[in-house]
C-alpha cells in the first residue's frame, strides 16, 4: 500500500513546487484521518495545495471562503420551509463533502468558527436537534493569514486543538521560483491532476495506519516529550492527553509513508513541531516564536536507552 502514495506526493510535487516536507505533512494528515491548518501570508499556494490534494485523491472537494459576515448556518446548512410540503426540510451546506478547504477561517468570527467544531471532531453536524452524519473521508484543511493582519480574529485554542497539524509553507526556493515566474509549473499543473487512488483504497490505508506498531520503548520517548511541555516554564499549560494521542497517531502516519509498520523516535521527531506548537500557549515571562521553543524542547529531550 505505500507504494501507492508515491505516485501522490509525485504529483503533488509538481504543483507546490520545493516543498516536498510540507506535502509530506499533509498527505500524513489525511492518512491519520486528522486536518490541516496552513498558516502563511496571501499567495503562498495554501489554496493550490488543497485543491490538489482534492483532486490527487479524487476527493468531493468544496471551497467555504471565511469572511466576517459568514453565518454559522452558511456553513452547516439551514431548515428552509417548503410551501409545497407545508414543513421544514433541511438543506445541506457545503461542509457536506469529502474534502473543505476553508479559506482564510480567522477572517471569520468565533461564531462561525465555532460550526466547524462538531464537524471536525464528531464527523457529524447538529441543527436544531436533528444529527446529520457527513461523509467518509472528512478531511478539513483551513488556511489562515498571519495574526498581525489587519481583519483577522485568533483561532480559540478549542478550534486550534481540533487540527492535527499547522504548518507554514514559506517563500519559495529561488530555482522553483523562477520555475513558476515562466508559468511552466505551479497552478497551471492543476488540470492535469488525475484521481490516483480509489476511495475504498485510501479507506484502507487510514485503517492500515492506525495497526502501526508502537513500542513501549516508543511510548517512554513520547512521555518525555510530554512530560517536558508540562514542566517547562516557557509554557502556561503543557500537552493535553488528546495531544499526546496526536502525536502517536501522526508518527504512526509518517512511519507508513516510510514504509515501516512500526514507529521510530525519529518519527515522533519529524511530526512533533507541527503536532505541537500551536496547542501549546507562552507564560507570561516568555517570548519569540514559539516553533523554536518547540525545536528546542525537542533537542533537549533525549531517547531513553
Amino acid at each position: 500500500m505505500h507504494n501507492q502514495i508515491t505516485p501522490i506526493l509525485t504529483q503533488l510535487n509538481q504543483v507546490v513546487l520545493g516543498k516536498s516536507h510540507q506535502i509530506k505533512l499533509s498527505v500524513a494528515c489525511l492518512l491519520a484521518q486528522g486536518h490541516l491548518l496552513i498558516e502563511d501570508l496571501p499567495g503562498m499556494g495554501k489554496t493550490t495545495l488543497g485543491q490538489a490534494i482534492a483532486k490527487v485523491f479524487g476527493l468531493e472537494f468544496q471551497r467555504i471562503q471565511f469572511t466576517s459576515d459568514i453565518l454559522p448556518a452558511d456553513i452547516i446548512g439551514a431548515n428552509i420551509f417548503d410551501k409545497d410540503d407545508g414543513q421544514f426540510k433541511f438543506h445541506a451546506g457545503p461542509i457536506f463533502s469529502q474534502l473543505i478547504l476553508g479559506d482564510e477561517i480567522n477572517r471569520a468570527t468565533p461564531k462561525a468558527q465555532s460550526a466547524l467544531l462538531e464537524a471536525m471532531e464528531e464527523q457529524q453536524v447538529t441543527v436544531e436537534g436533528e444529527t446529520f452524519d457527513l461523509p467518509e473521508p472528512f478531511f478539513v484543511i483551513a488556511t489562515q493569514n498571519p495574526s498581525h493582519q489587519v481583519g483577522t480574529y485568533p483561532l480559540p485554542e478549542s478550534q486550534l486543538d481540533r487540527f492535527l497539524f499547522r504548518i507554514e509553507l514559506g517563500y519559495p526556493d529561488p530555482s522553483f521560483e523562477r520555475v513558476l515566474l515562466k508559468g511552466q509549473s505551479g497552478r497551471n499543473n492543476l488540470h492535469e491532476i488525475e484521481p490516483l487512488l480509489e476511495l475504498s483504497t485510501l479507506a484502507e490505508i487510514q485503517k492500515k495506519v492506525t495497526s502501526i506498531t508502537v513500542s513501549e520503548h516508543l511510548l517512554s520517548y513520547v512521555m518525555i516529550l510530554i512530560n517536558a511541555t508540562r514542566q517547562s516554564p516557557d509554557f502556561a499549560h503543557g500537552l493535553s492527553p488528546r495531544g499526546g494521542l496526536a502525536l502517536i497517531s501522526a508518527a504512526k502516519a509518517w512511519a507508513f509513508l516510510d514504509g515501516r509498520n512500526y514507529v521510530l523516535p525519529e518519527d515522533v521527531q519529524q511530526i512533533f513541531v507541527p503536532t505541537v506548537a500551536h496547542r501549546l500557549e507562552f507564560s507570561q515571562k516568555t517570548s519569540g516564536p514559539i516553533i523554536a521553543i518547540v525545536e528546542d524542547l525537542l533537542r533537549q529531550a533525549k531517547v531513553p536507552d
